[in-house]
């Protein structure tokens, strides 16, 4: 399966909707090798396995701004009905629906690519912590460099023999 369907290609196939990470209908029946009409229908007979934290329908505007993402669209290619998205646990739902074996496998294979994604974020999150605690530092050592240079210059000696005079000047 990791042949079949690269990780990289899975993880373009969620998209942040609504605060959530997703999944089109449209794409899940392309990794489950079904028609979306024939996905949408066994959602459809089984409606009360995808509660509203597991799966929504996109709004027009919602719609119109992803279709914009995808660019031009080929005549007959994009459903007329508004496209139903799936959360992580709709996904994972949609295996006991289609009851295929290859549902099953695609769905392993999906959970994974979260489970990745979350790692990613919660790495990102960790970084950027860590950098905020560094810039913190920084600024710190920052200033006590700068309060010694202050204190240097003011403890200054006598820099030596006092500077010419240039005659015809007066100060």
């Amino acid at each position: 399966m990791k042949d079949v369907i690269p990780y990289e290609e899975l993880e373009r196939k969620i998209y942040l909707i609504r605060g959530h990470r997703v999944m089109l209908d449209s794409d899940l029946a392309e990794l489950y090798e079904v028609h979306t009409k024939n996905l949408n229908k066994a959602v459809s007979r089984n409606i009360e396995s995808f509660p509203a934290d597991f799966m929504f329908q996109l709004s027009i505007e919602e719609y119109r701004a992803l279709r914009f993402q995808f660019g031009t669209l080929k005549r007959g290619a994009h459903s007329k009905y508004l496209p139903r998205v799936f959360m992580e646990q709709g996904v994972s739902m949609l295996s006991s629906v289609l009851k295929s074996k290859r549902a099953r496998l695609v769905n392993i294979h999906i959970m994974r690519a979260f489970v990745r994604l979350r790692q990613l974020l919660n790495t990102h999150k960790e970084l950027a912590r860590k950098l905020e605690e560094l810039e913190k530092k920084y600024d710190e050592q920052f200033r006590s460099v700068f309060d010694a240079i202050k204190a240097l210059m003011a403890d200054r000696p006598s820099a030596g023999p006092e500077p010419k005079r240039i005659e015809g000047f007066k100060p």
